[in-house]
């Protein structure tokens, strides 16, 4: 009897899985065709792509670009300046971001929110500000202040206030109460309740999801020149359009270089931040 309905368990679980693999498979190949994806046309074209990753390590001469570095990095001042303008738009953008996600996730959060009302309306306000990628605001404010780092400064602000304000209100809907309460009895306001009840159980992760959002920020920026919003972005868009190989090789590996420092330093702040919450 325990042996039938062990094997009863195991088949439905088994066809279970298949019905879900099955509708996996057939959501894949409806947006396959929705998407017009032609693997005809990837396969027959591969080879440009390939081609093109492999030119862009050649000098003008035809050597690779490890042969002459001083020739392959011609421009390192003025592409590493631009670098040092990419950080601080990200730096800047994180910083304004973080901080009105963090004023505006105590009056989304359901247990802290003064009201339903104002609760709604803050929540609405922060998916619209992480619904539309950086470079749509980018392009806006380009049009509206003109070309430089401002426009990727207020793109990037506003996208990661909505982002990191979702996670901020997720992380106080989850904190222990009884603080709150207890500061809440003494007849204090609401901005004092949740300065002394809330904040310092929630800071230690407001900082760490601040700081990977920063890591996300520095690539996003690197490509805000694109559309005019200042940055390295703005140089390596010129390089691919002129069809300058070398320079966007050497562009590149300037980016990932500084996107894997920057990614293992926060990392390991993270991992400090995280160690001491849970130690505390």
């Amino acid at each position: 009897m325990l042996e039938r309905g062990y094997r009863e368990a195991v088949r439905i679980r088994r066809t279970r899985a298949l019905l879900i693999g099955a509708c996996v498979f057939i959501g894949i190949l409806l947006s396959g065709i929705s998407a017009e994806v032609d693997l005809g046309k990837l396969t027959a074209n591969i080879g440009k792509f390939t081609s093109y990753i492999g030119r862009i390590f050649l000098l003008e001469n035809g050597q690779p670009v490890w042969t002459d570095p001083v020739e392959w990095y011609w421009g390192l001042g003025h592409w590493l300046s631009l670098l040092g303008e990419t950080l601080l738009i990200a730096y800047v953008g994180t910083a304004l971001g973080a901080a009105g996600g963090f004023v505006l996730a105590f009056l989304a959060a359901s247990n802290l929110s003064p009201h339903p009302v104002v609760r709604a309306v803050t929540r609405r306000y922060l998916e619209f500000c992480r619904t539309f990628p950086n470079l749509v605001f980018a392009l806006i404010f380009v049009i509206a202040f003109g070309l430089g780092p401002l426009p990727g400064v207020l793109a990037i602000a506003i996208h990661t206030m909505g982002a990191l304000g979702k996670l901020f209100f997720e992380v106080i809907e989850n904190i222990d109460m009884k603080p709150v309460e207890g500061v809440a009895a003494s007849g204090a306001a609401w901005p004092t309740v949740v300065r002394f009840g809330a904040v310092p159980q929630v800071l230690s992760n407001f900082v760490s999801y601040t700081l990977l959002r920063f890591e996300i920020n520095v690539r996003e920026a690197s490509v805000m020149g694109f559309v005019g919003a200042g940055g390295i972005g703005q140089d390596l868009i010129e390089s691919i359009r002129k069809f300058y190989y070398a320079d966007v090789s050497a562009i590149l590996v300037l980016i990932i270089i500084t996107v894997a420092v920057i990614d293992f330093i926060t990392e390991r702040i993270r991992h400090r931040l995280i160690d001491a919450g849970t130690s505390s």
